[in-house]
């Protein structure tokens, strides 16, 4: 791997932004500070970025972005090869900034990839193509869906053969979460599986006779088989205190996107990591007109910020953060180094400090947008950009 130097930089730290130059060797971190990359290309493998103007901050870590199954099926019916949607994929990532993803795969939505079969192929391939190269580090967030009671097995397997770096249980029904305004539930269905308000009827009844044969003690049994080998356990969609609480007796410790401001406060209380999402900061305010993500982060109610499903806002959100009033190292936090303790990672990924992997992203600004022009993962540059000098703009 070499020796990777960054020089000029206004590198965003632990505690602070600093003009500071940035050294790794063989793919760690080795110093940080001035004039610590003063001996760059006095070896003939030596890799210099010059961050003059430039942001340097700490690779992205993205705990829920189901993107990769929109990559795979663009269009309902329209399936490409997964490992094609894979490759293509994690190129985009990089050019965003995210150095780590745990691609959200779901089992029991019945929407997208998120049949049996798909998703138990498409974490096989994650594992197989990232043993043999890859451009960003690879993991798998497993979203089980409560009412899917055929998928107990496979679940129970995939966390116990070690293929699940996040495992969050799901309950999307009428009534409670992100459908809690009566009809909502049934407007998605009408409108993602293309059904008439009749079949939609016969969907919700079929569904909720399933919740009805949900075993608590089963689930348990997930989560504690999740405990067990170190995987960080998370809730989803928590409308309330009583559903914060619930989602505890499960060994949650992430409440993802809580509907409320009241209850992501109240899960923080409760010593949860709080996760919302980067679109919601980036557009205002909620698709589904619940919790605006800004609110949270800004009141302290939330800790950590993921793509959701547009993996572009990641970057962005932390800038508008900012520009709100929030230090840049506290903005750049939201989605480094918290997400990356919230799974046990913290000691490998999510800071520039010494000892760390070389993990870091070269921003500049353009009309006040973030664009990423360089990034690095172990200390390898996988993705680099530049504009065309002298381009009048013209055909």
């Amino acid at each position: 791997m070499g020796r990777l130097f960054v020089r000029g930089g206004r590198v965003v730290l632990p505690g602070e932004v600093a003009e500071a130059d940035i050294a790794a060797e063989d793919g760690r971190i080795v110093a940080v500070g001035a004039g610590v990359a003063r001996d760059a290309g006095s070896r003939p493998d030596d890799r210099i970025v010059d961050a003059a103007g430039k942001w340097v901050l700490p690779g992205l870590v993205d705990l829920h972005c189901d993107a990769i199954e929109k990559e795979a099926e663009p269009r309902p019916n329209t399936l490409f090869p997964l490992e094609l949607a894979f490759l293509e994929f994690e190129k985009k990532l990089a050019g965003h900034g995210i150095t780590t993803m745990l691609h959200s795969l779901s089992l029991g939505v019945g929407l997208s990839l998120r049949g049996e079969h798909l998703v138990a192929e498409m974490i096989g391939r994650i594992h197989a193509l990232r043993q043999e190269r890859a451009m960003i580090r690879h993991g798998v967030h497993l979203r089980y869906e409560v009412s899917h009671l055929s998928g107990l097995p496979l679940a129970r397997r995939l966390i116990e053969e070690g293929a699940v770096d996040l495992f969050s249980l799901m309950d999307h029904a009428p009534g409670i979460g992100q459908y809690k305004k009566p009809g909502s539930f049934e407007r998605y269905v009408m409108k993602n599986q293309g059904v008439t308000i009749d079949e939609a009827a016969k969907i919700v009844e079929e569904l909720q006779e399933r919740r009805r044969q949900v075993d608590p003690a089963r689930l348990r049994e997930l989560t504690d088989a999740a405990a067990a080998r170190g995987v960080t356990v998370a809730s989803h969609d928590d409308d309330s205190q009583a559903a914060v609480e619930k989602s505890l007796t499960f060994r949650a410790r992430i409440c993802e996107f809580p509907l409320d401001l009241e209850t992501a406060a109240y899960a923080r209380r409760r010593g949860m990591d709080v996760a919302v999402g980067a679109p919601n900061v980036v557009r205002g305010g909620s698709h589904d007109g619940n919790l605006r993500a800004i609110d949270a982060v800004m009141g302290g109610a939330a800790n950590i910020l993921c793509s959701d499903y547009h993996p572009a806002s990641l970057l962005h959100a932390l800038f508008i953060l900012h520009r709100n009033g929030m230090p840049l190292h506290e903005a750049a936090a939201l989605a480094s180094l918290h997400p990356a303790r919230a799974i046990g990672r913290d000691d490998e990924i999510g800071s520039l400090e010494p000892g760390k992997r070389a993990d870091l992203i070269v921003v500049r600004e353009v009309r006040g947008w973030p664009l990423v022009v360089c990034t690095a993962v172990n200390g390898t540059v996988v993705h680099q950009s530049r504009d065309m000098s002298g381009y009048d703009g013209n055909f």
